[in-house]
């Protein structure tokens, strides 16, 4: 049941909550299938896994385009001015203390990560294109950068090293949820139902 001093508001529409679980599966199957080439390297199944990474990658791109897209056009809460709160960063960082209060919409120290995150997975993406095309001659650069082995040298280590962050992140935000809901706020299920559980008064989330 809702606090009684709180009101339920609907915030993300379905288009973002559908990115969001797309990019957050594809992130997983992405990670997952790297790992699991990996381990069966020289085998009979390397080069089908890593046909699943590179579909996987594809469907990540379109996701990330479609989500830059309805930053631009979308709703309210999906804007990318909504993720931009640099007062509230600044503020942060010179108290070394969270907000206090939590708004409609998305978390503004939330809000820092997830463009941290877009970012590692903008990175991943260029970086993989170009070793899709250099290492397994396939993919949109392929005509271009096809079995050029300089792209590989020049896209693995970034490619690598975003892989890490990626896994940083995830992390964190997995920490941050259990976080939040130790605390009595209602965040993880927003991107299942859309809606927030907002204090009348002072705008925190409550159980």
């Amino acid at each position: 049941m809702p606090h009684p001093k709180t009101h339920v508001r609907r915030v993300y529409d379905p288009l973002l909550r559908v990115l969001h679980w797309t990019i957050a599966l594809s992130v997983v199957l992405l990670i997952a299938s790297s790992q699991l080439a990996e381990a069966f390297e020289h085998g009979p199944w390397e080069s089908a896994i890593w046909n699943l990474h590179i579909l996987t990658g594809y469907g990540l791109t379109a996701a990330l385009l479609t989500r830059l897209l309805w930053g631009l056009v979308g709703p309210a809460s999906a804007r990318w001015r909504d993720l931009w709160h640099p007062a509230t960063w600044k503020a942060s960082l010179k108290k070394l203390r969270l907000p206090s209060a939590h708004r409609a919409g998305h978390d503004p120290i939330a809000s820092l990560a997830y463009l941290f995150a877009y970012g590692v997975m903008a990175l991943m993406v260029v970086t993989g294109l170009g070793l899709a095309a250099s290492e397994f001659n396939t993919g949109p650069l392929a005509a271009w950068l096809g079995n050029a082995g300089w792209v590989e040298d020049v896209t693995e280590d970034p490619h690598e090293f975003g892989f890490a962050l990626l896994l940083g992140f995830a992390g964190l935000h997995m920490a941050a949820l259990v976080f939040h809901q130790l605390r009595g706020e209602r965040v993880a299920q927003s991107m299942v139902t859309g809606k927030q559980y907002l204090d009348a008064e002072r705008g925190v989330q409550h159980d």
